[in-house]
């Protein structure tokens, strides 16, 4: 339940997608826009953010901006070097300095992309400048070295260098695939690089959370119960309306 508040010295400048902001002072300003343009819009839209950003400088004394996740977990605040790339999973960017870069990246391995648990379309950061990311639940490093890999159940790869190579690998052993639980395959992550896990994949906490709903709430985003629930709505509002 962690939240990110930042201080602003006149000149500075941070943006983060729209609707993160949870409070600032009245010495900050903030702007909205497309943030370059319709194209670069279209890209955030893309890897899961907003298709305008929101930029906040300060205009006077002790300036203060603070952001809040949609869920819980982790804020991890990553300095970035010039040309520096981070390779995130879609929804992770929340907030950075104006020098940040954020792109669309691509799952370069089909396999990968259809099996990884992430889809084909990421999220980058390219520095200079600090950005601040948002992980589920705890965040756990692992820094592999050259050739080195690691077998991650995919919803918990959070970030990762550029320098990673990301693949999967089927899991051994036909009892494993059949009582194992953990699906037919695993994300395979290959040094060099760093890599941040995350303990808890939203995806999973959403499950938990359903398993405990009554069965009549479980199934309420079925397409036909919001056709039947938007349906009743209308025509009490022309019931009403006669």
């Amino acid at each position: 339940m962690q939240t990110l508040e930042i201080e602003l010295d006149p000149g500075d400048v941070i943006y983060s997608q729209t609707a993160s902001m949870a409070w600032m002072t009245d010495t900050v300003h903030m702007s909205t826009g497309a943030g370059g343009g319709l194209f670069d819009g279209i890209k955030r839209t893309l890897t899961g953010g907003s298709f305008f950003i929101t930029e906040f400088s300060a205009t006077g004394p002790k300036a203060q901006v603070a952001f809040a996740p949609r869920f819980p977990g982790s804020i991890i605040a990553y300095p970035l070097k010039p040309g520096e790339q981070l390779i995130c999973r879609k929804e992770t960017f929340l907030c950075a300095e104006k020098s940040v870069t954020v792109d669309i990246a691509w799952q370069r391995r089909i396999g990968a992309g259809f099996f990884g648990g992430t889809g084909f379309i990421l999220q980058s950061v390219t520095g200079p400048g600090t950005v601040f990311l948002d992980l589920s639940g705890e965040v756990v490093n692992k820094e592999l070295a050259p050739g080195e890999r690691l077998l991650v159940h995919a919803g918990h790869v959070g970030v990762h260098d550029a320098t990673i190579t990301f693949d999967i690998e089927m899991v051994r052993g036909f009892g494993n695939i059949l009582f194992g639980g953990e699906g037919l395959f695993l994300a395979s992550l290959t040094g060099p690089g760093k890599v941040h896990l995350q303990s808890m994949p939203i995806l999973n906490l959403a499950e938990e959370i359903a398993r405990h709903l009554p069965e009549n709430q479980r199934h309420h985003t079925d397409d036909r119960v919001i056709d039947s629930a938007v349906g009743g709505l209308i025509s009490n509002l022309l019931s009403r309306d006669g």
